[in-house]
């Protein structure tokens, strides 16, 4: 049987070709176009990479930062179809960088040139005191020839375990459940004390790339809400066509099942149970009823396209690997079993098995210091590689630590600066 569908499908081709033939080629060039143009768009943007310091006696609680990145949501747009197609343009994206190097800690904002006084404005309204200056990229700071003998690298990208309407624990739990400031427990602090252990020789870089998103991400999310509880999903008019398509092909295979083996009734009577009960919300358990408040909140808020990137390098006869261990479990104190949390994505971390595996790893070193390098935002295969956060997700990962945190290593602003006296002689 399989031997007659493939002779049928040579047939086909054989016959076709002149019309298969452009078709194929459309979508290959398709692709390589789109590249090519993206990369010269790229290539052509002129960027900032902005340290900021932070006043010594923070008090704010990271919802300072959540209105900061509320700020960043206003360059949200999507390019029209000239401008992606015969410009190369991309949606604006930001960089969101915390380092550890020397044994010192550094909070980076890495934004295109246009944005910047966008970017200092959101800062200095919520920290006045805090410095922001432009440094040198760091990244330029990597050995020529990494993993070398001399030097070995490792990292990976971190995704969630579930869909993205499933928000992670955010900063509320840490600061609010508490009661009290001194018992506050700043959700960075365990990332703040990784960073500050480790030695001159070891570097821990964490990127955490952002790009502002319109509402469909919440669309889907009102889809799982409305299955959670057993409503009838809204039909998109693409869905309903689908579901049209389906229909008609499952009336078939029961009209055939009916001829050949008689009617089901137990099917039957399945199915008109399940359309007499337009919710089941009332049966929901306590802990299924807080999944969905949460997921409705967490769609709430304004929402950014997110990819989490880190690397961990250092002379060979220093790694730690214990290092990249350290820096995984400070991102799982943000999950939770009912909810979401983060993972380590298999598919570009190293530690391939079995075949080629050293030359597979090797490639995918060079695969995420390059990334890394460039910050490149997988536009096109962000489903398989990124998720959306909502700002409150984002302030709990990439925040100020609070005075509470009693990292050594963190920059600190010593001393308020003031303007002169307003009766100062200027002459």
């Amino acid at each position: 049987m399989l031997s007659s569908a493939f002779k049928i499908a040579l047939k086909i081709v054989g016959e076709y070709w002149w019309i298969l033939a452009p078709v194929a080629l459309f979508f290959i060039f398709k692709g390589l176009w789109l590249d090519y143009i993206q990369s010269k768009f790229i290539n052509n943007l002129k960027w900032s990479v902005l340290e900021i310091k932070f006043p010594k006696d923070v008090k704010k609680t990271p919802k300072a930062m959540e209105q900061i990145f509320a700020g960043f949501h206003g360059t949200e747009g999507d390019p029209s179809f000239t401008e992606k197609w015969f410009k190369g343009e991309l949606p604006v994206w930001f960089s969101l960088e915390i380092i550890g190097r020397n044994g010192d800690i550094h909070f980076f904002i890495r934004t295109q040139e246009d944005f910047r006084n966008l970017v200092e404005a959101q800062i200095y309204a919520q920290y006045p005191d805090a410095e922001i200056n432009e440094a040198e990229d760091y990244v330029t700071s990597l050995p020529p020839k990494i993993p070398s003998k001399d030097y070995d690298v490792w990292g990976t990208e971190l995704i969630l375990a579930k869909e993205d309407a499933y928000p992670i624990r955010t900063y509320p739990y840490f600061f609010e459940e508490a009661g009290k400031e001194e018992e506050r427990v700043d959700p960075l602090a365990s990332l703040s004390e990784v960073l500050n252990s480790v030695t001159p020789d070891e570097h821990i870089w964490i990127q955490i790339l952002v790009s502002p998103t319109d509402d469909k991400w919440k669309e889907e999310a009102e889809k799982l809400v409305e299955k959670l509880i057993g409503k009838k999903v809204t039909r998109t008019p693409r869905g309903m066509m689908l579901e049209e398509v389906h229909g008609w092909a499952e009336a078939l295979r029961e009209t055939l099942h009916e001829f050949f083996f008689g009617r089901s009734e137990e099917k039957s009577s399945l199915k008109e149970k399940e359309k007499s009960l337009e919710s089941l919300m009332q049966f929901l358990t306590p802990g299924q009823k807080d999944v969905v408040t949460a997921i409705e909140k967490n769609i709430s808020k304004l929402g950014f396209k997110t990819l989490i990137r880190f690397i961990y390098w250092a002379k060979s006869d220093m790694f730690n690997s214990a290092n990249k261990a350290a820096v995984i479990g400070s991102f799982k104190q943000f999950n939770t079993q009912n909810l979401n949390g983060f993972k380590s994505n298999k598919k570009i971390k190293p530690g391939a098995k079995f075949l080629f595996k050293n030359r597979r790893n090797f490639s995918r070193k060079l695969n995420l210091i390059s990334n890394y390098k460039k910050r490149s935002f997988p536009f096109r295969s962000f489903s398989s590689r990124g998720f959306v956060f909502n700002t409150e997700e984002l302030a709990s990962i990439y925040h100020v630590p609070g005075r509470f945190v009693e990292a050594e290593a963190l920059p600190r602003v010593e001393a308020k600066k003031k303007g002169p006296p307003s009766g100062l002689p200027t002459e």
